[in-house]
């Protein structure tokens, strides 16, 4: 297959699913890395994609969104790496169990699996607005769960809106472990919606401590609607995909960062 070929391949692909990721595409094409990203810089030159960290969105896709099912089945791996990693930051120590303490979990495929790596001898407050999450804990024997109502978003299961807003408003958490849909230095947190980012700007303020679980895919992305900066994120747990040399910059910046 020609470069054009190829790229136009690209293209579709891009059209189809709002984005596409470097390995994936040398994988479908058997080429190269660099070669993907060769093609990704003619694409972005002509306007036709946005190049991102670890791949490339449709341009003019600030809002795309994929649905949860799809989500959680990105980067899998690196989540549950970054949910084991998460423990730490629980009130109570190293693993996460034996104290009280409180905490706010965000909706989010990671913050839910995070929900499902609690010991069962914890014992913590914990307070959430996504399903998902409070689907895996509402079972937990030492766990006393707040869940904060709204209107449910269709594609996170989140409740958004002045209900969650107001719920937010009247709590002071220990811990808050974010999420987020794209981060960097220069374009601080970003998520597509903007109800969903009112939310994640009251947890921030809800929360002595803020823990941004994010998988490395999303460094580098920014999206419609921005809820914060990188300097309101007092430790960022990431996966090995993030560079040394990102690291570094972000813990220039102010937060501390594990890559797990």
């Amino acid at each position: 297959m020609y470069a054009p070929e190829r790229q136009q391949e690209i293209l579709r692909l891009a059209r189809e699913g709002g984005r596409v990721d470097v390995l994936s595409l040398a994988e479908e094409f058997q080429v190269t890395a660099e070669t993907v990203r060769r093609d990704l810089k003619a694409l972005d030159r002509a306007g036709l994609v946005r190049r991102v960290h670890g791949g490339a969105i449709l341009a003019g896709r600030l809002d795309f969104e994929p649905d949860l099912a799809e989500r959680d089945a990105v980067a899998a791996d690196e989540k549950q790496r970054i949910a084991r990693a998460a423990l730490a930051e629980l009130p109570g120590g190293e693993d996460g169990a034996g104290s009280s303490g409180s905490v706010i979990l965000d909706a989010g495929t990671t913050a839910a699996r995070l929900a499902a790596e609690i010991p069962l001898e914890a014992e913590l407050t914990v307070v959430t607005h996504g399903l998902p999450v409070a689907a895996r804990l509402a079972d937990h024997p030492g766990l006393t769960l707040h869940l904060v109502g709204g209107r449910i978003r269709h594609r996170t299961r989140a409740a958004v809106d002045d209900w969650a807003l107001r719920a937010y408003r009247e709590i002071n958490a220990d811990v808050l472990f974010l999420a987020t849909n794209g981060f960097s230095l220069d374009g601080g947190l970003t998520t597509p919606d903007l109800a969903e980012a009112a939310v994640k700007r009251a947890l921030i303020a809800a929360a002595r401590r803020v823990v941004l679980l994010a998988d490395s895919a999303k460094f580098g992305q920014q999206h419609f609607a921005r809820f914060g900066e990188l300097s309101d994120v007092d430790l960022l747990i990431t996966d090995t995909g993030l560079s040394p040399d990102d690291a570094l910059a972000i813990e220039r910046a102010g937060t501390e960062v594990v890559r797990a």
